[in-house]
């Protein structure tokens, strides 16, 4: 097992303050919705689906919004006319942002965005430009009450997944794209209780952003991005020494 990440400690932690419930039901609605549209209404025969519907029962999102979710997938003659869209750029500091969007406009979301770079002091780059620096990984949030870090380590490696790390009050468990889906039935079947679960761009190198002026700038500079209503996921690069982030706590 690999050394403790920060960035992971600040992801989460920037995530329970800046993301309020009603836009990431928003987001999880349209997932669903995607996924729905792009495979079959089934989650058992279909992956993306499955994970979708899994991710808003781990945010406690009504069983009756994820029905009307996928209802709306099917709905004969609906208008839905959704694409995914990849951003890549460099924020404030230089740290690599790789942007996940879904539009039904290509050209208002670009313009959004390019507009939140441009405000924020980053520069939104072009196709592949920092999509290199990052690696789909398998992500399995755990609550770290009742349950010591070689308790878990021991499940995580009887399951197949790669690396666990503290982020404090949680443990972080990644895994390789496709061992998610056994990883997480294996902790589960040790009674190991997960407060999340997903498929993240997880960075193979970091920056450091040494002062308060830094981090904060990039914290808020994220969270413009992941305001916008095109924006699904936001990923960076960047990390924060403890003694800052506890600043910013």
């Amino acid at each position: 097992m690999s050394g403790h990440s920060k960035w992971s400690k600040v992801k989460h932690f920037k995530g329970a303050v800046d993301t309020k419930r009603s836009k990431l039901f928003t987001k999880l609605v349209r997932e669903i919705t995607v996924a729905a549209r792009l495979g079959v209404p089934d989650p058992d025969a279909n992956a993306r689906l499955r994970l979708a519907i899994q991710t808003a029962r781990d945010n406690s999102m009504p069983k009756d919004t994820v029905e009307r979710a996928i209802k709306k997938a099917t709905g004969a003659g609906e208008d839905f006319n959704y694409e995914e869209v990849l951003y890549e750029g460099y924020g404030p500091g230089k740290f690599a942002v790789v942007v996940e969007a879904m539009t039904d406009n290509r050209n208002r979301t670009a313009s959004v965005i390019r507009t939140v770079f441009n405000k924020g002091g980053g520069t939104l780059g072009s196709s592949n430009s920092v999509l290199f620096l990052f690696e789909r990984k398998g992500t399995i949030l755990v609550p770290n009450a009742g349950l010591t870090e070689d308790q878990l380590t021991e499940h995580v490696l009887e399951a197949g997944g790669d690396d666990i790390q503290d982020l404090g009050e949680e443990f972080l468990v990644t895994c390789a794209l496709e061992a998610f889906g056994a990883v997480r039935a294996y902790l589960e079947s040790k009674q190991v209780r997960i407060k999340s679960a997903g498929l993240e761009r997880v960075p193979t190198t970091k920056i450091m952003l040494e002062t308060q002026e830094a981090a904060e700038k990039a914290l808020a500079f994220l969270s413009a991005l992941e305001d916008e209503d095109d924006v699904q996921n936001v990923y960076a690069n960047f990390d924060i020494p403890d003694a800052v982030l506890a600043r910013l706590s």
